[in-house]
C-alpha cells in the first residue's frame, strides 16, 4: 500500500499544492545554503589563520631554547605526549639550540612544558609558547586568556547559528505537515497504519529537499568563495600587503551541512506521523487542536494588561504552543547569536583600545625598525647620526634602543622584602636563573632618562627596572607591582642565554620603577624578567660576549603635532628618506591606529552581516508560522464575532499575540546575553564602565524592532485576509464537507 499512496496521493498532493511544496523547497534551499556558507566561511578563515601563523611564526606549538644536547633532544622526543621535537636552525644559535616541540594533546601544554623543561634541565622561563597557535586550537593560555576565550565565542554562536538555521526546514515542514493533520486522519480511518504514513512522509520529505539541500550546499560554498574574495578588494586597500585570503575545502565542511539539514528533514517529516499515532481517527478529522482551545486557562498577567482580549490571546498562544515552540526556538537563538556577536566584537575592541591603543597613546607616534643594524654602528655612522633625526623639523623627542636577552642567577640576599612576602619564587634554593632582557638605549637617550628618573648621568653601567608583578593578583589589566630586589646592590652579574658560564659584571647606577617612554611592556609573559637599560656605548664592550648574532634597531618617534595624520605622515616620509640606506620598516600611531578600526570595522560588517541574515531568516519561519497559525483559526475567530466581540477587539487580540510572540524572545535572550557577557568581562577582566561606553544599543535595539515589526506584519497580513472573510464562511465547517 506504501507505493500506491506515494503514487496515488503524495505525488497528487504535491502537484497540486504547488505554494505549500514551494516553501518547503525554498526553505530547504536557502537553509542548506547559509549552513554551507556559514560553516565554509568559518573553515576557510580559520584555516587561513592557521597558515598565516605557521608562515609567520612557524609549525611548533612550544619552543624550548638552552644547552640541549642529542641524549636530550632523545628525552623530549620520547616524551609520551611529544608528537615531535625538531631543531630549528634559524633560531639557534651556536650551542643555544632552539627546539621546536610539537605536542599529540595540547589541551595541558601550559603544564607539560615545564616539566619536558626541567626534565632536560631547564628553566621553564626558556620555554616560549605559540599562543596564536594554541589559541585556534581552543587552547586557553591561563596569563591571557582573551584569545581562546573570544575564539571559544565565535563557536558558540556558531553552534547557535547552526541550531537557528535547522529550525527554519523544520519550521517550514512543520507548516507544510499541519494543514495536512485532517487529511492523514481520512487515511488512518480507512486503514492507513502509521508506518504506512511515516514511510509516505518520508518519501514526500526526499521528494522535496533532496535536491534543494545540495543544490543550497553548493551554492553556499560558491557564496562562501564570492564573499573571501569580497573581503580580498576590502581589504587590500586597507592593508596592501596582507595575504589573499581563499576559500578552503574540507569534505567534513559539506558533509556537516548535508548532514543537518537531511537530519532536521528526517526528524520534521516524522513528527505529524508521531502526532497521528496519539490521536484517534476521528479526533484527526475534527481537528483537536481547535477544540482544544477552550480548555486552556487564561494568562493572569496578560488579564491583567490587555482584558479580555489579552486573556483570550495567552490561551490561543499556549493552545498553539507546540506549533510555535521550534518558531519561537528559532528566533530566540536568533537573536542570541547576533546580540552575542554585537557583544563579543565591542567587548574585543574595547579590550584592544584599553590595552593598547589608550595605554600607550603618549608612548609614541612613529616607530621605525632598522634591520640587520647594531645601535653602535648606527651611532658611528657619517652619513645618518642620531642628531640628524633629532634636529629634523617636527620632531619632539627621539629614542634609538636595541633589544638583547640575557639571564641572571638571583640569590635570596638580593630579592627584595615585599616580593617575599608575597612567595617568592616558591621553594628554598640557593639561586634562581630569571630572565633578564637588556635594552641598549642610545647614549644621549640613556643620559637623557636618566636626568628624568634621578639617576647619576653615567655611561659606564646599568639601571636596572627593579619592580615585578604580583602573580598572587591574576588581573592581568591592573597589573599590581611590587619591588623585585632589595636596591644595596651595585653590582649585576649577566649570563648568555643558553650558555650560563659566559657573563659579564656590571655596575648598577641605580634602581628604578619607571621606564623610558616607548611602547614596550615587561612582565607580561615572564612574570619574574628582569630588564637591564645600558647605554649603547658600554653594549658596545660587553655586547660580543653575551649579544645575539642578529640585531634590529628601534627608533622611537614623538611629533610635535601628535594629532595630525598629514603631519606624522609627511614626518614618516622624511625620516624613511634621512633612513634610505638601511632596510627599514616604519609605522605612525594614527594610521596604525585608522588601519586597526577599519579592519575591525570590516570584520564586525562581515559577521554583522551574516547575524543580521540568519536573524531574518529566522524571522521568516516564525512569519510563515503565524500565517499559518491565523489562517487555521477562522471558527475560533467566528465564535468571538458571534457572541459579540468587536473587529476592534480582534484586532486587539492579534496585537497582543504579536507582542507576546515576539517580546518572550527578547525577554529571554537579553539577560541570558547579559550572563554570557558578564562573565566574559569577569575573566578577562574588563571594567564595565569602559564596556558600557562601547555596548552595541542600536544594532541590538535595531534587530529588536526588526523583530516586533515582522511578526507585526505577519498578524496584520493574516487578521487582514481573515477579517474580509464572512461569519457563514467562517463558520463553515470543513470537516464534514
Amino acid at each position: 500500500m506504501g507505493k500506491r499512496m506515494w503514487k496515488d496521493y503524495s505525488v497528487s498532493y504535491i502537484r497540486k499544492n504547488r505554494a505549500s511544496s514551494a516553501s518547503v523547497i525554498a526553505a530547504a534551499l536557502l537553509a542548506a545554503l547559509l549552513l554551507s556558507l556559514l560553516l565554509s566561511l568559518l573553515y576557510s578563515m580559520w584555516d587561513y589563520e592557521r597558515e598565516r601563523i605557521l608562515r609567520e611564526e612557524g609549525n611548533f606549538h612550544a619552543r624550548l631554547t638552552g644547552r640541549i644536547d642529542e641524549e636530550e633532544l632523545t628525552i623530549l622526543r620520547g616524551y609520551g605526549n611529544v608528537e615531535s621535537a625538531e631543531v630549528n636552525a634559524e633560531e639557534s644559535e651556536g650551542e643555544n639550540l632552539a627546539v621546536d616541540v610539537r605536542l599529540k594533546k595540547t589541551a595541558d601544554i601550559y603544564k607539560e612544558i615545564p616539566k619536558l623543561a626541567e626534565l632536560i634541565g631547564l628553566h621553564a622561563d626558556q620555554a616560549v609558547y605559540n599562543d596564536a597557535l594554541l589559541s585556534l586550537y581552543l587552547v586557553r593560555n591561563p596569563r591571557n586568556p582573551d584569545g581562546a576565550v573570544i575564539l571559544a565565542a565565535f563557536c558558540a554562536v556558531t553552534v547557535f547559528s547552526c541550531i537557528s538555521l535547522i529550525l527554519v526546514i523544520h519550521n517550514a515542514f512543520a507548516v507544510f505537515m499541519n494543514d495536512r493533520v485532517h487529511q492523514f486522519g481520512i487515511l488512518s480511518s480507512i486503514g492507513a497504519t502509521p508506518g504506512q504514513i511515516r514511510a509516505c512522509l518520508l518519501q514526500e520529505a526526499g521528494a522535496l529537499c533532496t535536491v534543494p539541500v545540495l543544490l543550497g550546499n553548493l551554492l553556499g560554498m560558491a557564496a562562501a568563495a564570492a564573499v573571501l574574495e569580497g573581503i580580498n578588494l576590502y581589504l587590500n586597500e586597507i592593508v596592501p600587503d596582507r595575504a589573499a585570503s581563499h576559500f578552503s575545502f574540507h569534505p567534513l565542511v559539506p558533509a556537516a551541512s548535508i548532514l543537518c539539514a537531511a537530519a532536521t528533514v528526517w526528524i520534521s517529516a516524522l513528527i505529524p506521523a508521531r502526532r497521528l499515532s496519539r490521536l484517534t481517527p476521528l479526533e484527526a478529522i475534527r481537528g483537536k487542536d481547535s477544540a482544544g482551545l477552550k480548555r486552556k486557562k487564561s494568562s493572569p498577567l496578560l488579564s491583567f494588561l490587555f482584558g479580555v482580549e489579552g486573556a483570550l490571546a495567552g490561551n490561543a498562544l499556549r493552545a498553539q504552543r507546540r506549533a510555535l515552540r521550534a518558531a519561537a526556538l528559532s528566533l530566540t537563538l536568533s537573536f542570541l547569536a547576533f546580540t552575542l556577536m554585537e557583544c563579543l566584537l565591542s567587548l574585543s575592541q574595547a579590550s584592544t583600545r584599553v590595552t593598547y591603543w589608550d595605554r600607550y597613546r603618549n608612548a609614541w607616534d612613529i616607530m621605525i625598525t632598522v634591520k640587520d643594524t647594531d645601535i653602535a654602528s648606527f651611532q658611528e655612522s657619517p652619513s645618518c647620526q642620531p642628531d640628524s633625526l633629532r634636529e629634523a623639523d617636527g620632531i619632539s623627542d627621539v629614542l634609538i634602543y636595541q633589544k638583547e636577552e640575557a639571564v641572571r642567577i638571583l640569590t635570596e640576599e638580593e630579592l627584595g622584602a615585599e616580593f617575599m612576602a608575597a612567595g617568592g619564587f616558591g621553594g628554598k634554593e640557593s639561586g634562581w636563573l630569571v630572565s633578564a632582557p637588556v635594552v641598549v638605549l642610545d647614549d644621549v637617550s640613556f643620559l637623557s632618562w636618566c636626568g628624568q628618573i634621578g639617576a647619576p648621568k653615567r655611561l659606564d653601567g646599568a639601571v636596572v627596572y627593579n619592580r615585578v608583578r604580583d602573580d598572587t593578583d591574576p588581573n592581568f589589566r591592573k597589573r599590581n607591582y611590587i619591588p623585585y630586589l632589595n636596591e644595596g646592590g651595585d653590582r649585576a652579574v649577566l649570563r648568555k642565554t643558553g650558555q650560563e658560564e659566559v657573563s659579564v659584571t656590571l655596575p648598577v647606577i641605580a634602581y628604578t620603577d619607571e621606564a623610558p617612554v616607548f611602547r614596550e611592556q615587561f612582565g607580561v609573559e615572564d612574570y619574574h624578567e628582569l630588564v637591564h637599560f645600558i647605554p649603547a656605548s658600554l653594549w658596545e664592550q660587553i655586547g660580543r660576549r653575551i649579544g645575539g648574532a642578529e640585531h634590529e634597531l628601534y627608533i622611537r618617534i614623538l611629533a610635535q603635532e601628535r594629532d595630525s595624520l598629514e603631519a606624522l605622515d609627511a614626518l614618516e616620509e622624511e625620516l624613511c628618506g634621512l633612513l634610505s640606506e638601511y632596510e627599514t620598516e616604519s609605522e605612525n600611531r594614527i594610521r596604525a591606529k585608522l588601519e586597526s578600526d577599519r579592519a575591525f570595522d570590516a570584520l564586525m560588517t562581515i559577521f554583522g552581516s551574516f547575524c543580521v541574515l540568519l536573524a531574518l531568516f529566522g524571522v521568516s519561519s516564525i512569519f510563515l508560522n503565524t500565517l499559518s497559525f491565523v489562517r487555521q483559526r477562522r471558527r475560533e475567530i467566528a465564535r468571538y464575532l458571534s457572541i459579540g466581540m468587536t473587529p476592534e477587539g480582534v484586532r486587539k487580540l492579534f496585537c497582543v499575540e504579536a507582542l507576546v510572540l515576539a517580546g518572550r524572545p527578547a525577554l529571554i535572550t537579553l539577560p541570558l546575553a547579559a550572563l554570557i557577557t558578564g562573565w566574559f568581562l569577569k575573566i578577562t577582566y574588563m571594567d564595565v564602565s569602559v564596556f558600557m561606553a562601547e555596548l552595541p544599543v542600536f544594532p541590538i535595539l535595531a534587530f529588536f524592532i526588526a523583530i516586533f515589526a515582522s511578526v507585526g506584519l505577519a498578524y496584520y497580513v493574516g487578521g487582514r485576509r481573515l477579517m474580509r472573510c464572512s461569519l457563514a464562511e467562517m463558520l463553515r465547517d470543513e470537516t464534514v464537507v
